[in-house]
């Protein structure tokens, strides 16, 4: 009786472990080894200045969260604050890149802001002090939300409080350039509980999506004149490519209850067609003439993973990730794939308010 108590005891125990092994997320734990440095660094190998910026710190410490893999989260913050910040993130904005300046010279190599990246870390650091009850993420978020709010917003006549690129370089006396990726809508809806200026921005930032689209497809950037509104003219090339496919991608992670959500994916529906069509997303669209060039890679293919609405569709890019993933995938498209792969395999949800809803100690479900 004692040795079959025993063997009983011992197959709970393989399947618990088995359970546990089932909830890793193998391609982070792969991202880890191939793009993050022991000292918590994430390093873009195709860059002969082997840098780092603080866009992939960002996404790294919201995978990291997503992951519940707390000891990566504080070395990835621990090297963004110390490298990118000066030491402290509630006093500085994070320099946007950091690299090999000379032979035995590692630096910051642009101190500029990227507010695409500022808004991750300070999401990221909020919904880690909330998920994980540690106060003073939240603490170290909130004074860097407030700091994006002083450096990065701006009232633009005509539209009203926006958000720069960055804090230098994006704003002259009658022009403004802005990317629409730079904000996603379930991180602005997330942010209006903490009031202006973010209440109004998540509404301008909407208007930046749709009215920038006119033939469905979001551009890379764009240029709003005082007097004159966005910069769309056919006769001017406006390309969206390798920034804009992060539209579709935090279009289609919006929960459904997010009633800006099916205006965008209606706004976007020719990205959906055409993608549907030819089986693969384009690498660039024309966004005044709808004009496309190319086959995305990879990454693109798993962006889109949230954004098609077709179970069909969804097959086909989801096939295409399996057959190609990870291969020889660049840094960026690693990080695209993590996210609309990651969403699809249900290993993290934005709930209606934009906060996370992560699958920890779930047996990790996949989506078909």
């Amino acid at each position: 009786m004692k040795a079959f108590r025993w063997c009983v005891m011992a197959i709970m125990v393989m399947a618990a472990a088995n359970v546990r092994a089932a909830c890793t997320w193998p391609a982070w734990e792969q991202f880890k080894k191939d793009y993050i440095s022991e000292g918590g660094r994430v390093i873009d190998p195709s860059d002969a200045r082997k840098i780092s910026t603080s866009e992939g710190q960002s996404y790294a410490l919201f995978f990291a969260l997503a992951a519940n893999d707390r000891k990566t989260f504080d070395l990835l913050l621990d090297w963004t604050r110390d490298n990118l910040a000066q030491g402290d993130l509630s006093q500085h904005l994070p320099a946007w890149l950091w690299g090999q300046k000379e032979k035995n010279s590692w630096a910051v190599i642009d101190s500029n802001s990227a507010s695409d990246a500022d808004i991750w870390i300070a999401w990221s650091l909020l919904e880690a002090g909330r998920l994980w009850k540690a106060p003073d993420y939240t603490a170290t978020g909130k004074a860097l939300l407030k700091r994006i709010a002083h450096e990065e917003v701006v009232k633009v006549p005509g539209l009203g409080l926006m958000l720069l690129p960055g804090k230098i370089g994006f704003a002259e006396e009658t022009s403004w350039r802005f990317n629409p990726s730079y904000l996603p809508p379930q991180l602005a809806n997330y942010f209006t509980r903490f009031g202006a200026p973010w209440t109004t921005l998540r509404e301008t930032n909407l208007r930046l999506l749709l009215e920038t689209a006119p033939k469905g497809f979001s551009p890379d950037w764009v240029q709003y004149q005082k007097n004159k509104g966005w910069q769309l003219k056919p006769e001017k090339t406006f390309i969206g490519s390798y920034d804009a496919v992060r539209v579709y991608l935090w279009a289609g992670m919006l929960h459904d209850r997010d009633p800006q959500k099916a205006r965008l994916l209606t706004r976007f529906k020719p990205m959906t067609t055409l993608t549907t069509k030819k089986g693969v997303p384009p690498e660039k669209v024309d966004v005044a003439s709808g004009k496309t060039t190319g086959d995305g890679p990879v990454g693109f293919s798993a962006s889109l993973l949230p954004f098609l609405q077709d179970r069909d569709a969804q097959a086909v890019q989801r096939q295409r990730v399996a057959d190609r993933f990870p291969g020889n995938d660049a840094y960026y498209s690693y990080v695209l794939t993590l996210f609309g792969q990651g969403w699809d395999q249900h290993r993290f949800r934005f709930t209606a308010k934009g906060e996370l809803h992560p699958d920890w100690g779930q047996e990790c479900a996949s989506s078909h």
